[in-house]
């Protein structure tokens, strides 16, 4: 479609481009033809980005690459420049046929060691800042705390026999934040708020609806709930409290019971903010693959119904796809914060 587009725009079809490094030796030239499919999948938050590559090996000349191995990628298109997209390690390989393919798998460089090791350990009358700082440390990192979050002071929370992967999942779960991990740093950032670890806002993206293939928008009844509620134990009084998030009429019941009022409001809230962005979310294939987009970037749409125009939106998933003919990219968005 993309093609057909552009000519009856009386404009020529764009050509993809890419490049490969294998090892720090450029590799891409190798494959000239044989490129049947390199699809980039862009996540936010502690879940690994993946990269596929699909190719021809009909003359057997392939050699299989090592599990291991370092991939560096560049996107875009000929004549626009190429946009950096990372690094990433090979950690799976498969040979099939006939006719005989190569694919190999590979995920962000970043991500390859998935903060190993299960530790058990309670945190205490601590900051969010102090924990990210010592799990970073742990791990050669460099921690990046927004603001907003790393005053917050944590009461009481356990880590036990857990990998700092999975506890700094929980954690952001309970602020309502992003915790990943970017070119040596371990970011924890607010959730749906379009900032940088340095507080520094992205700035908006306009969509207009000529650049999309398919579109998917739904939602669902924000008012299903009006609030959450979330209980603590005061030891003072010795009794089960409870803190409100929202409104009253129809409450969602968190499971656990927090050692403080302020760890119990926190999650109330995290959550209600959760459950407002949970509303409605809309899905779009544009027919020009865009190399610059990422995760957390706002999104103004223009061209659809005034409902989905209206919502401020921010991307959550970003997938591009591309072989020698064509280059698209797929965007999932939620509700702006």
């Amino acid at each position: 479609m993309t093609a057909w587009f552009l000519q009856q725009q009386g404009r020529p079809a764009r050509v993809p481009s890419y490049d490969i490094s294998l090892a720090g030796q450029r590799i891409s030239p190798e494959f000239g033809s044989r490129l049947q499919s390199l699809r980039l999948t862009d996540r936010r938050g502690l879940e690994a980005d993946q990269l596929d590559i699909e190719l021809e090996d009909h003359d057997g000349r392939l050699d299989l690459p090592s599990r291991g191995a370092e991939l560096r990628l560049a996107l875009g298109w000929k004549g626009d420049g190429l946009v950096d997209r990372g690094t990433y390690i090979v950690d799976e390989i498969e040979h099939s046929g006939a006719p005989d393919t190569l694919t190999i798998r590979a995920r962000s460089a970043d991500m390859r060691q998935d903060l190993p090791g299960k530790r058990t350990q309670s945190w205490d009358d601590i900051t969010v800042r102090d924990i990210i700082s010592t799990i970073a440390e742990r791990h050669d990192l460099d921690p990046k705390v927004l603001m907003d979050l790393a005053g917050i002071r944590v009461g009481h929370i356990d880590q036990t026999d857990e990998s700092d992967l999975h506890f700094l999942t929980r954690l952001a779960e309970r602020y309502d934040a992003v915790a990943t991990i970017k070119a040596g740093n371990l970011l924890f950032i607010p959730a749906g708020q379009a900032t940088t670890a340095g507080g520094t806002e992205i700035p908006p993206i306009r969509l207009y609806r000529q650049v999309g293939d398919t579109h998917r928008y739904t939602v669902s009844d924000r008012d299903a709930y009006t609030g959450v509620k979330a209980f603590w134990n005061d030891t003072a009084g010795a009794e089960r409290k409870i803190v409100i998030a929202g409104e009253t009429e129809n409450l969602k019941s968190l499971r656990p019971t927090y050692a403080s009022e302020e760890d119990a409001l926190a999650a109330a809230r995290a959550e209600w903010q959760r459950l407002q962005r949970g509303g409605a979310e809309f899905t779009l294939d544009l027919a020009e693959g865009r190399p610059d987009l990422y995760p957390e970037t706002p999104v103004q749409l223009q061209g659809w119904k005034r409902q989905i125009d209206e919502t401020r939106w921010l991307i959550t998933e970003v997938v591009h796809t591309l072989n020698d003919s064509a280059y698209t990219t797929a965007l999932t968005m939620e509700v702006k914060g």
